[in-house]
């Protein structure tokens, strides 16, 4: 059992100490539920989420928008759960989040990634200024079938084009640099285990 005296900071909660030794001592301190938990997300937010921050049995959440609601679910999570740690936010920034832009294939119809780039950075900067950390996309598939529903979030037929516009868009929303609060961490999608293409 860790132990720490009055008053002395965890080490999970201190930022001199190194990463590895901050999340060991983290996992150290968490119950199985918890450990669980932070694999869990909500969708929106109700009473029953709002129990599951406080026991520390939610991780993420996806389609919550706006700064004050993100904001008032975080101070739950990190003010009134028992170890204080926060969540991610994630939402489906497509193509665009305040300002709309052409869909993705319409970005690869442009054959420009930086003109793609710059789109998927003000996507960013609108969606963390309201609260969100991480997006769905870009969508990597490879459309081969014009009936696949979904053709329209991905950079169409080619695997060339495709993965230009893929590396656009992740550098556009992350950025240089992650910890600068004007990026989002972007999540390729679906094609470790989608079958509907």
């Amino acid at each position: 059992m860790l132990r720490r005296s009055r008053g002395e900071k965890p080490v999970y909660l201190d930022p001199n100490q190194p990463v590895d030794k901050r999340v060991e001592n983290l996992l150290a301190r968490m119950t199985l539920e918890e450990k669980v938990g932070q694999m869990c997300q909500c969708s929106g937010f109700s009473e029953e989420c709002e129990k599951l921050v406080k026991e520390g049995k939610v991780g993420s959440f996806l389609n919550v928008q706006g700064a004050e609601n993100s904001n008032k679910i975080q101070r739950i999570a990190v003010a009134q759960s028992r170890l204080g740690i926060p969540l991610i936010f994630g939402l489906d920034v497509i193509h665009g989040y305040s300002t709309i832009f052409p869909i993705p294939l319409g970005w690869a119809s442009s054959w420009d990634p930086d003109i793609v780039r710059k789109a998927a950075s003000i996507a960013a900067k609108e969606a963390a200024s309201e609260g969100v950390h991480w997006t769905f996309a870009p969508m990597v598939d490879i459309a081969r079938d014009p009936r696949w529903g979904r053709i329209a979030e991905g950079a169409g037929e080619d695997p060339y084009l495709g993965s230009a516009v893929a590396r656009a868009i992740v550098e556009g929303y992350q950025g240089a640099d992650l910890a600068d609060p004007d990026t989002i961490v972007a999540c390729p999608k679906h094609y470790v285990a989608y079958g509907g293409a």
